[in-house]
């Protein structure tokens, strides 16, 4: 997990920051398309690549520690009650034991909803958590009391859609945090066999290359697809110490059980299998033929 948020502030106010994306310096917020003074090759090189989108901050939530964002799936409806995805760790009951799961708890949590340009338009509110865990993933999933045509109507704010297949190695992403207001730029460098952190496990875990330097409060943030627009994962932790396997220094497990540390280098959680675990009116059903999230 990313360290607490209150320690990150805390640094910043030892180091006299006035502005976390500052410390956090995180590449650009603007597309990962080729530089205006990019030479002719680059720029033939940069045509055969797929066409890549301008991602911005709108849908994107701020948490009271955590980021997160509006949520679809493919046959989501206009008239089904919004969700907001995050992860486990952000949860406001604390982090859930290894093997636990939560399902349809009562909540009534808040979230500012954000535009394209980082103005938050909104407070948005849970009616319960559908599902959260730290085991196998690290995720937490609230049902709104608004549906998306509602947020659509007031605020013309449009949920960001979850893909429902795995994603691809080399793909140009954007981590978009909610919390700090800050986008940030980089690739998928590869998945991890299983991500161990404290006593936590994660499954084919998203790496991402160095360009992604998130920092706390980023938890949670929808991984975008920059060439499809499509949430391919959750930003959830990174090797701050270079420690092996404890929290905060998450290490790499292969199938062989060989053990990797890559300091500075930051993951996420891969949400394809999260759209097979909900049914007609955004409902969970874990029971579903398809699903294969964890179960209590």
């Amino acid at each position: 997990m990313r360290k607490p948020l209150v320690a990150v502030l805390f640094a910043l106010a030892i180091a006299g920051a006035g502005a976390a994306p500052a410390v956090a310096a995180p590449v650009s917020a603007k597309p990962a398309t080729a530089s205006t003074a990019s030479a002719s090759a680059a720029d033939t090189k940069a045509a055969a690549a797929p066409t890549l989108r301008a991602v911005n901050l709108a849908g994107t939530v701020a948490l009271s520690n955590c980021s997160g964002s509006v949520v679809r799936f493919p046959n989501s409806l206009d008239t089904d009650p919004a969700l907001v995805l995050s992860n486990g760790h952000c949860l406001s009951t604390g982090f859930p034991e290894p093997g636990e799961v939560l399902v349809n708890q009562a909540s009534s949590r808040t979230f500012g909803l954000l535009n394209s340009a980082g103005t938050r338009v909104a407070t948005l509110r849970a009616s319960k958590l559908a599902y959260g865990t730290m085991t196998d993933t690290d995720v937490s999933i609230y049902q709104l009391t608004s549906t998306y045509a509602t947020i659509k109507n007031a605020y013309g704010i449009s949920a960001l859609t979850v893909q429902d297949t795995h994603p691809t190695a080399g793909t140009a992403i954007t981590v978009a945090s909610g919390y700090w207001k800050t986008l940030y730029n980089c690739n998928i460098d590869g998945f991890v066999y299983r991500l161990k952190e404290g006593d936590w496990t994660w499954k084919d875990s998203v790496r991402y290359t160095s360009a992604c330097q998130t920092i706390g409060g980023t938890s949670g943030s929808p991984v975008i697809d920059q060439s499809t627009g499509k949430v391919v994962a959750v930003n959830n932790t990174g090797n701050e110490d270079g420690a092996r396997c404890t929290e905060n220094n998450p290490c790499e497990v292969d199938a062989s059980g060989n053990v990797t540390v890559r300091q500075g280098i930051n993951y996420a959680q891969e949400t394809y299998l999260i759209p097979a675990c909900f049914t007609t009116g955004n409902q969970l059903n874990l029971s579903a033929t398809a699903c294969t999230l964890p179960k209590p």
